[in-house]
């Protein structure tokens, strides 16, 4: 059950800002993976960054992967489709110097498409040319001296196809899962919150990722995933924008539960996507860490359980029964409530003269003309 963990980008706590610097904080931390973000433009400039971390990664074996443009249009006219292009010919660049492993893109909105094979049909001809390309790329046989050695050892990049999160922009779990079937190279990217939010939060439960990566197997027949997690704000089936895991209704318990108890053929890589980047991912690690140990408890239990039986001759499941009964009792003893001691009786107050009370009364009228008057039981305080 190999699972990789990593964030979007160089960490926040990383002093410098640079690729290979990101890297040495994040093995620092004890992750394994990371995925560039070319989500706007590669610049000339970052492939002296990108050439740094791809050399670095080969001689680690640190999981690289890299992010294309955020917007695209593949489903857009023959200019718009043409300048998306452009922009994921960088990125594929940019994957081929990194050493990145995978490769996530958009498709953009359902410009004058409507749902349906159409629609896919277009999306999966586009995509069949971006993993030639990227193969192109690869396998250029005019580069007999290649600087980077990983480029005739391995294998080229896999292009991702990333699910999206709202309702007029192509990418439903379904949609992906149809053109990732028909384009051979390609993966689907399963963005959970994405998922999530255009299921009005579908993802709630352990049984709900267990339904999830079981579709995913039957229809591609994988059992590699590469998936990107972090809190949403989503409405009417629509994400809004990332925020962090614990002020979100997406919790990652259940994931973290499903990949311990069930997800033993899984072969995972989890990218943070979270506003604290390796925080959450720090955080998806000790929850992983946390079912683990759940795991490990509860199977002592069991073990020991099994060989009491054997010894006294009780079923397992009576035994069981014992257990809760006694950490029940044990559970009501604690919360039963402390005798409280007797009251003492309130002194008599003696009564005051009559000649006390009227000086005393007149004395506060006095006062009243020149200070301000504050009842006690007023408790209305910052």
């Amino acid at each position: 059950m190999p699972v990789k963990l990593g964030p979007a980008g160089v960490p926040l706590s990383c002093k410098g800002r640079t690729i290979v610097e990101g890297m040495d904080d994040i093995i620092s931390l004890g992750l394994e993976t990371m995925e560039v973000q070319t989500v706007r433009m590669v610049a000339p400039q970052h492939f002296e960054q990108y050439w740094q971390a791809g050399v670095l990664a080969n001689k680690t074996n640190f999981e690289m992967n890299i992010h294309g443009p955020y917007y695209s249009e593949l489903l857009g006219n023959k200019v718009e489709r043409g300048r998306s292009l452009a922009k994921i010919e960088a990125t594929l660049q940019a994957a081929r110097t990194v050493n990145a492993r995978h490769i996530t893109l958009h498709s953009g909105h359902y410009g004058e498409f409507a749902r349906g094979h159409e629609a896919n049909e277009q999306v999966a001809n586009v995509f069949s040319g971006i993993v030639d390309r990227i193969h192109e790329i690869w396998n250029d046989d005019e580069d007999e001296f290649p600087v980077f050695p990983w480029i005739k050892e391995g294998t080229p990049s896999k292009i991702g196809v990333e699910t999206s999160g709202r309702q007029e922009l192509w990418g439903s779990l379904e949609e992906v899962l149809e053109v990732v079937n028909h384009v051979e190279g390609t993966i689907p990217v399963l963005n959970i919150a994405h998922i999530h939010a255009r299921g009005h939060g579908r993802m709630r439960t352990s049984e709900d990722y267990g339904e999830l990566f079981d579709m995913v197997r039957e229809s591609i027949g994988t059992k590699e995933f590469y998936c990107h997690f972090s809190g949403v704000e989503h409405r009417t089936g629509n994400a809004m924008h990332y925020t962090q895991i614990k002020k979100s209704d997406l919790n990652f318990e259940p994931l973290a539960e499903f990949i311990v108890e069930d997800g033993g053929w899984l072969d995972i890589t989890l990218i943070s996507d979270s506003p604290l980047l390796e925080h959450d991912a720090m955080y998806m690690m000790q929850n992983i860490e946390k079912s683990r140990h759940r795991q490990l408890e509860r199977k002592a239990r069991e073990d020991r359980r099994r060989a009491l039986a054997l010894q006294t001759g009780k079923s397992e499941d009576e035994l069981k029964t014992s257990e809760t009964e006694q950490a029940q009792a044990r559970e009501d003893a604690t919360e039963a409530p402390k005798e409280e001691p007797a009251a003492e009786p309130e002194p008599k107050k003696e009564k005051a003269p009559a000649d006390k009370k009227k000086k005393a009364a007149k004395g506060k009228t006095e006062a009243k003309d020149d200070v301000f008057d504050f009842e006690e039981e007023d408790d209305d305080l910052f």
